[in-house]
């Protein structure tokens, strides 16, 4: 591209890149950033964090993303709410970015289809993938969004026949988020053997391979590692049945759907597109057919047994989330050629009621809190004002007792209090039960704990106590009205913060 080409591009996805973070929200702290920006603050500050520490840090040892977030904001000396922001928007706008040069290959000489690819995923972001759990792009700064960026620039670079460019851009994916890396590693790999030249008289028999080896993969592969065949302990159970998507046999018939209709689609548009002698599209979506046929047939194996039960947290339908990123970018790109074409108000009808609707669902989604929570923005949220106030004005090494299902809470919207309040926090029966399906060992001290705040919204003294001698808890965070006996600092209309005495 020209300079002038070049300055266009960047403008314009930077206006995308603005129009999609509006439509999708920020909300940090939320669902796993929990986790991850806990692990950014523990970095920071060690201090923090003196109790129930490991229900983040042995999840992302996985992962530099933690350690590289901490040394970003050392070097540049920039507070943590606006690096998480920045960086936030730069995985959005390098996405973008990627997705535009794909269209570029996949329709080329059609400006207007390769904008319209663009449009659509940027108004798509919280597009929910399937049965997954999982949106196209997190509404707070994710691994899994910066992985996902240079899993597309990636493709990107095999599309234009330069795979070697792609290799470092995996690995950065990779020490980012190792699964989905490995999804994007797969693809790229069947997106290769698609753009050879003998592809189309080989792709039956490929299938069919690549059936059989997706059926013993699981396997032949999980021999070497013990760990998979280890019996399942009940509190390691009773935290795996706490996520439902994870089984994919439990999963609803529109989920089902939402899993297998885009596997049809992408070869009717392989059978369409190389009948129109439009190579460039039909190979890619062969691409996209063959490596979801095989990743189908690979989760259903891994799914299947109770034997393999452990290898359930891998999540293996999560390849879904590039097959919808391709999925919303193909069917943008034949929208702008075939219908909004050069026509103004098209293109004004389109923008309007794709970015208004996912709006909308968000608003809804996210009913209790400000839909940009931005740095230093006063929360409206009460739960949010009690853990702005806990972060203020506790101790560093306070130990509180929340609740164990406290971000099921109506309004409190799924934020985290151990990443917002930034204190130690008794295990919780939503957000901890995700970290103890991935790391068996804190079963045990995650039943316990829960179990010992059973019937939560009756305590009274006495339990508190009780808490406060079996663990060492001596602050809550109550609803109103206060209970006598606790020793109340601060309240709003909803909560009351307090020691145990």
């Amino acid at each position: 591209m020209s300079r002038s080409e070049r300055l266009t591009k960047f403008l314009l996805i930077l206006f995308f890149t603005a129009a999609g973070f509006l439509v999708m929200g920020y909300h940090p702290g939320l669902e796993d950033d929990g986790i991850y920006l806990a692990a950014v603050k523990s970095d920071l500050n060690p201090a923090l964090y003196p109790h129930n520490n490991l229900f983040f840090r042995l999840q992302v040892q996985a992962t530099v993303f933690d350690r590289w977030m901490a040394a970003f904001i050392r070097l540049t000396h920039m507070p943590v709410p606006w690096a998480e922001l920045a960086w936030q928007f730069a995985a959005l706008f390098a996405t973008l970015w990627a997705c535009h040069s794909i269209a570029r290959k996949l329709f080329p000489r059609e400006s207007l289809a390769q904008w319209a690819g663009v449009a659509m995923i940027s108004a798509m972001f919280t597009l929910p993938v399937a049965g997954t759990a999982l949106y196209l792009m997190d509404q707070h700064l994710h691994p899994r969004n910066l992985a996902t960026a240079f899993i597309l620039l990636a493709v990107d670079r095999v599309l234009a026949r330069q795979p070697m460019l792609a290799v470092p851009l995996l690995t950065l994916a990779f020490v980012l988020h190792p699964i989905m890396a490995a999804m994007g590693i797969s693809f790229c790999i069947f997106l290769g053997v698609a753009l050879t030249e003998t592809v189309a008289e080989t792709i039956t028999g490929r299938l069919r391979a690549l059936r059989k080896t997706a059926e013993a993969a699981p396997l032949t592969g999980a021999v070497p590692l013990r760990w998979i065949f280890d019996p399942a302990t009940p509190a390691w159970r009773k935290a795996l049945d706490t996520r439902t998507y994870y089984y994919l046999y439990k999963w609803q018939w529109f989920e089902w759907l939402g899993a297998l209709a885009p596997i049809a689609l992408f070869w009717l548009l392989w059978r369409w597109a190389h009948g129109r002698g439009e190579t460039r599209l039909a190979r890619f979506a062969l691409a996209v057919f063959a490596y979801a046929v095989f990743q189908q047939a690979v989760a259903m194996a891994m799914l299947t047994p109770d034997r393999l039960v452990r290898l359930t947290p891998l999540q293996p339908m999560r390849y879904l989330q590039l097959v919808y990123y391709f999925m919303a970018l193909i069917a943008g790109g034949l929208l702008g050629r075939y219908v909004l074409k050069a026509r103004a108000w098209r293109w004004a009808a389109f923008l309007l009621v794709a970015n208004g609707a996912m709006l909308a669902a968000q608003c809804a989604q996210y009913g209790g809190s400000q839909h940009l929570e931005w740095p230093g923005r006063r929360p409206a949220n009460p739960w949010l004002q009690a853990f702005a106030w806990i972060r203020a004005n506790t101790p560093v090494d306070a130990y509180f007792a929340v609740g164990p299902h406290y971000l099921e809470a109506p309004g409190e919207d799924y934020h985290s209090f151990r990443a917002l309040a930034e204190r130690s926090q008794l295990a919780d029966a939503v957000k901890d039960a995700a970290a103890v399906t991935q790391v068996p060992e804190l079963g045990d001290r995650w039943a316990r704990q829960v179990d010992a705040q059973e019937g939560w919204s009756s305590f009274g003294l006495r339990d508190f106590e009780r808490l406060r001698s079996e663990f060492g808890v001596d602050w809550v965070l109550v609803a109103l009205p206060q209970m006598r006996g606790l020793r109340c600092r601060w309240h709003n209309d909803l909560l009351a913060v307090c020691e145990i005495p």
